[in-house]
C-alpha cells in the first residue's frame, strides 16, 4: 500500500499535474482501531479555519495542512501546532504543511481529509482522497458541475468510503422540524416552495493585479481557466472574510451554488426528494437573476426568489425556516413563531409547540444529527453508516444548484431525468461538465 501511494505521488508530481485516473484496485483500509482520527486539511481559508478548530476540539489529530498560498499555509500550520503544544494530552504538534494536496494524499497515516477549497477544486481533491482510502468532509456545494457530482457519488460507492457534505443546516433542529412537519402533512398537500438566496454565477471579468508573493496562482486555478490574478479571488495573506471567487462561474456558481446549496438542500429534504430531484426547470427572461423554478414529478415547484429563507406552502398552512428562525402557519393563522427577539418566547419554545401538536404521532422520522455536523461525520467514520449529508444528499443538492444556474446561463428550460442524472430531452451535454484546463481532468 505504501509503495503504491509513493508511486502515485512520484508519478503525478513528475508530470506536473497528470490527469487523475481512478485506479482499478482500491487503496483503502478500514478505519484504524483507535480512538483518534488522523486528519489532513486542504484549503486553509476562513472556512477551514473554523472547521479545523471544530475537528481538533472533537478529539481528532491534525497531521497535515495544505494550501497553495504560503502565508495561509504557514498561519494554519502555526495555529494547529500551537493548539497541540498547549494541549499535549490531545495529540502531537508534529504537523506537516504542504503546498500540493497530492503530497497529503500520498500519506497512508491519514484517515480523513477536510476539503474547503474554492468550488472548482472540490471534486478533484475529493476523488483523490477517496481513491487513496480516505473518508472526506467536503464543503458545499459538493461539486462545480453535474458531471463531477455523478463522479463523486460513484467513487464513494466504489471505494466504500464515508463522505459528509458541509450543508450543516440539516444538523440544526429548526430545519429538521420544518422538514418533518412538511413530510408529515402538517401543512397539507405541498403546492410550492420559495427559496431565498442571491444571484447566479457571472463570468470572470476582473482586472489584473500584481501577483501576490508566495501564491502558486497556476495551482490555485487548477482545473479551471487560468484567468488574470485578482485579489478578489485569492486575497493577500490571511483574511477574515469569505472571498468573492464564489461569485464567478469559472470557480464557483454565484449565490445559487453558495446559499442555494443550503436552502435548496432543505427544500429537497422537506419534499422527500433525496436520491431524486426535479424533472424540469422553468426559465425566466434573459438577464433576470431571480425566478427560475425547479419542477418535480408531483407538480411541486421550487422557486428562487427573495424571501424568508425556505418557505413551504401547503393546502392547510405554511412552514417558514431559516437559521435561528421558524414559523408555522395553520389555516391562515400563526400557530408558533420565533423570527426575532420581539416575537417573544424562544426558538426552542416555538419548535416544541409545533412538535407536540403535529409530530407526537409522526409517521415519518428524519435523520437526527445528535453530535453536530462535524461530530456526525466522525461518528459515521466509526459506524461506517452514511452521515446526514452524505454523497447522495450533497450530490443531489449540487445538481439542483447546477440545473438552476444553467437555466439562467442558457435562458432555456431543461427537461431532467433524476434517475439517470441526465437530460431527459434537449440540453447540451456540455452543460453537464466544464472545459478542464490541461492536464487536470475529472474522469467519468
Amino acid at each position: 500500500m505504501k509503495a503504491n501511494r509513493r508511486s502515485f505521488l512520484k508519478t503525478t508530481t513528475a508530470a506536473g499535474a497528470a490527469p487523475f485516473i481512478l485506479p482499478s484496485h482500491i487503496w483503502s483500509a478500514e478505519t484504524k482501531p483507535n480512538d483518534r482520527v488522523n486528519m489532513g486539511f486542504v484549503g486553509m481559508g476562513k472556512q477551514n479555519g473554523g472547521l479545523m478548530n471544530n475537528f481538533m476540539g472533537q478529539g481528532t489529530q491534525v497531521l497535515a495542512v495544505c494550501d497553495v498560498d504560503t502565508t495561509r499555509r504557514e498561519a494554519a500550520h502555526k495555529r494547529a501546532t500551537d493548539w497541540y503544544k498547549k494541549r499535549p494530552d490531545k495529540g502531537s504538534s508534529d504537523i506537516a504543511a504542504y503546498g500540493d494536496f497530492r503530497e497529503l494524499m500520498a500519506r497512508d497515516d491519514i484517515d480523513a481529509v477536510c476539503v474547503a477549497t474554492p468550488d472548482h477544486w472540490h471534486a478533484y481533491i475529493t476523488l483523490a482522497a477517496l481513491a487513496s482510502g480516505k473518508d472526506v468532509y467536503c464543503e458545499k456545494p459538493l461539486t462545480h458541475n453535474i458531471h463531477e457530482a455523478k463522479s463523486v457519488i460513484a467513487a464513494v460507492k466504489k471505494y466504500k468510503r464515508v463522505l459528509q457534505t458541509g450543508s450543516m443546516q440539516r444538523s440544526s433542529k429548526e430545519f429538521r422540524i420544518a422538514a418533518e412537519l412538511v413530510q408529515n402533512g402538517a401543512i397539507g398537500t405541498v403546492s410550492h416552495v420559495e427559496c431565498s438566496f442571491g444571484d447566479p454565477g457571472k463570468p470572470y471579468d476582473l482586472k489584473e493585479e500584481e501577483m501576490e508573493p508566495g501564491l502558486n496562482w497556476d495551482m490555485w486555478c487548477g482545473p479551471g481557466p487560468k484567468g488574470v490574478y485578482n485579489s478578489t479571488l485569492s486575497p493577500r495573506g490571511v483574511h477574515g472574510h469569505f472571498p468573492r471567487w464564489r461569485n464567478y462561474k469559472e470557480y464557483g456558481g454565484g449565490m445559487v451554488c453558495d446559499w442555494g446549496a443550503h436552502h435548496l438542500d432543505i427544500a429537497q429534504w422537506g419534499l422527500g426528494m433525496d436520491g431524486s430531484g426535479p424533472v424540469e426547470t422553468i426559465p425566466v427572461a434573459p438577464g433576470a437573476k431571480r425566478g427560475v423554478k425547479l419542477k418535480y414529478v408531483n407538480g411541486v415547484e421550487v422557486e428562487h426568489k427573495d424571501g424568508f429563507g425556505v418557505h413551504f406552502f401547503g393546502s392547510e398552512g405554511e412552514v417558514k425556516v431559516n437559521r435561528g428562525r421558524f414559523e408555522l402557519i395553520r389555516n391562515g393563522a400563526t400557530f408558533s413563531k420565533f423570527t426575532k427577539r420581539e416575537d417573544g418566547g424562544s426558538l426552542g419554545g416555538a419548535l416544541a409547540a409545533a412538535e407536540k401538536e403535529f409530530l407526537a404521532n409522526k409517521k415519518i422520522t428524519l435523520y437526527e444529527s445528535k453530535h453536530g455536523h462535524v461530530g456526525d461525520f466522525l461518528n459515521s467514520m466509526k459506524t461506517r453508516k452514511k452521515p446526514i449529508t452524505n454523497e447522495i444528499v450533497g450530490g443531489g443538492t449540487a445538481i439542483c444548484c447546477h440545473l438552476m444556474n444553467q437555466t439562467y446561463y442558457e435562458n432555456t428550460g431543461l427537461k431532467w431525468n433524476p434517475a439517470k442524472q441526465d437530460f431527459a430531452s434537449g440540453g447540451d451535454p456540455a452543460w453537464l461538465t466544464r472545459k478542464y484546463r490541461s492536464p487536470w481532468k475529472v474522469s467519468a
